[in-house]
């Protein structure tokens, strides 16, 4: 009789413990995946500042973004299978000081080489931290409701982490140099790997899981040579012998990874995930329409940092108007999620960006304002919360519980993928058709002999970019309507091209993947 009322009393404590251990693992994914988007759109704001601060080129200054996103968008699949091997939780851990190091090389740069390679070990770390803190959410969420709370939740921090980063650059750079931005960011990491190790539960799912290294490097090196290819194709020619062989090369590895993943006895990627037409459909609409969500920001971040030359706090508001707006629209986001199907949310968000796309590129360069951007930019904020959040749901919800972490892991992938390729292929487009327009303004433009050299010289070292942005004295004030003219027709072409690929995945959404109701969505079984 005396034991009799320990039983409920343990079991209270049981309970207690487990729902510590949810909610603990719930933060820690949370502000993992946080920290993530933090460091991928942190250069927004400040674009124009480091290009002026260390006079980097057009093609240089895509680099500082997409250093950070080729190894978050390469690397996704290994760590999601390290995920699965050896824990979830250390992956965070690691992950969140692997960035903090990132970060401190980035503080102490002086030559856009250094900021490009902090940027790059920063997106090592992401690479982990994107696939290992959705893996932690969905593991410990098996029901359908929990399951959309949990999904809901890891959306509002993964927007919430791109809200964060223009205001904190922003903030930062308008009283100190673009070097403190970055030291913050590692502050951030260390609070992250502090928090993930002493509150997050461990999970793993070794299952039919080993590392597989031909995998890995073959697709790890296509996707950098296909980069390579679109970011220097502008400035060394398109012809030229590199970016040739780099372009080519992408699709020789490409083939070579499916060829090698379709014969491992352990692949990284399970190829039959995609014969999961939801699955497959998500996947596509998720590269072509996250590069035209990424493009476009990239487009918006040059126009007002590097054309406009706004000062950092003022170019980080319209970011700011972006990302704010999914915290507002959190409960949408889970009621949707367990009462509708995934469908109905992307066509919605994805014609949500894409009409954004095109009312930003009627709104002329010479505009300074917020209130002519205030509407493409709420309908940006709106259809990038649906899109996220349903993508995530059709991937993740169509594949077996065992497989959910390769399967969050090739979600990783492809979204960051699609993002990589946003800079790279709009600062492509823009900056070729600016060079054309300014190579051939140049005469027109009332030049002396010498400024015609002079200009035609920076513009050959540096790209349109930097003639833009170089201090000429008195040659500066007679190309500025040049240059500004040449790179706003050439960024506003990308944003065509962005609103293009968001009506494809939009049109992709709403044939594969239809309209159903979660309820008659079921998770169908992997064959071998």
């Amino acid at each position: 009789m005396v034991s009799s009322p320990a039983q409920p009393l343990s079991t209270t404590h049981a309970g207690t413990d487990a729902s510590r251990h949810r909610t603990g693992t719930l933060v820690a994914g949370c502000l993992a995946v946080c920290l993530a988007q933090i460091g991928l759109v942190l250069p927004a704001a400040i674009n124009g500042v480091v290009q002026r601060s260390l006079q980097t080129s057009g093609a240089e200054l895509t680099w500082v973004s997409d250093a950070f996103m080729v190894p978050a968008a390469v690397l996704a699949l290994t760590f999601g299978v390290l995920g699965d091997l050896y824990g979830r939780k250390k992956l965070l851990v690691y992950g969140a000081l692997t960035a903090m190091a990132g970060y401190v090389v980035s503080a102490t740069a002086h030559t856009p080489g250094q900021l490009i390679t902090g940027q790059a070990l920063s997106g090592l770390g992401a690479a982990a931290l994107f696939p290992a803190s959705l893996a932690v959410v969905t593991a410990r969420t098996t029901s359908p409701a929990a399951r959309a709370r949990g999904l809901a939740s890891w959306t509002t921090a993964l927007s919430m982490g791109a809200f964060i980063a223009p205001l904190l650059s922003g903030a930062v750079v308008e009283h100190a140099s673009f070097r403190w931005a970055f030291a913050a960011v590692g502050v951030i990491a260390f609070v992250t790997a502090a928090t993930t190790w002493f509150f997050a539960a461990e999970s793993r799912a070794p299952e039919g899981r080993a590392l597989d290294w031909p995998g890995q490097i073959t697709v790890a090196l296509s996707l950098l040579c296909l980069l390579y290819g679109i970011i220097q194709g502008p400035s060394d020619g398109w012809g030229s012998a590199p970016v040739s062989l780099a372009l080519a090369a992408a699709v020789v590895l490409l083939l070579a990874f499916v060829r090698l993943e379709s014969r491992s006895a352990t692949p990284m990627l399970r190829l039959e995930l995609f014969r999961v037409p939801a699955f497959a459909a998500s996947a596509a609409a998720t590269v072509v329409g996250m590069f035209g969500f990424l493009g476009g920001a990239y487009d918006l971040s040059i126009r007002l940092g590097v054309i406009q030359h706004q000062s950092p706090l003022k170019a980080a508001v319209p970011f700011l108007v972006i990302q704010g707006i999914t915290p507002f629209i959190w409960p949408l986001l889970v009621r949707l999620l367990h009462r509708t199907g995934p469908g109905s949310m992307l066509v919605t968000g994805f014609l949500a960006l894409a009409t954004a796309q095109l009312w930003l590129r009627a709104v002329p360069v010479d505009e300074h304002g917020l209130l002519p951007l205030l509407g493409p930019l709420v309908l940006n904020g709106l259809g990038f919360g649906l899109v996220v959040a349903a993508l995530t749901a059709a991937a993740v919800n169509t594949v077996p519980q065992k497989y959910t972490g390769m399967a969050s892991a090739s979600t990783s992938l492809v979204r960051d993928l699609g993002q990589t390729l946003g800079p790279a292929i709009v600062g492509a487009v823009a900056l070729s058709m600016a060079a054309d327009r300014i190579t051939s303004g140049l005469s027109g433009a009332g030049l002396t002999a010498a400024e015609h050299g002079t200009a035609t010289a920076v513009l050959a070292g540096g790209g349109p970019i930097a003639l833009h942005s170089a201090q000429l004295g008195p040659l500066s004030a007679k190309i500025a309507p040049l240059t500004e003219r040449a790179l706003s027709d050439g960024y506003n072409a990308g944003l065509l091209l962005t609103a293009i690929a968001c009506l494809t995945a939009a049109a992709v959404s709403g044939v594969f993947i239809g309209f159903k109701h979660p309820a008659n969505q079921t998770s169908e079984p992997i064959e071998h």
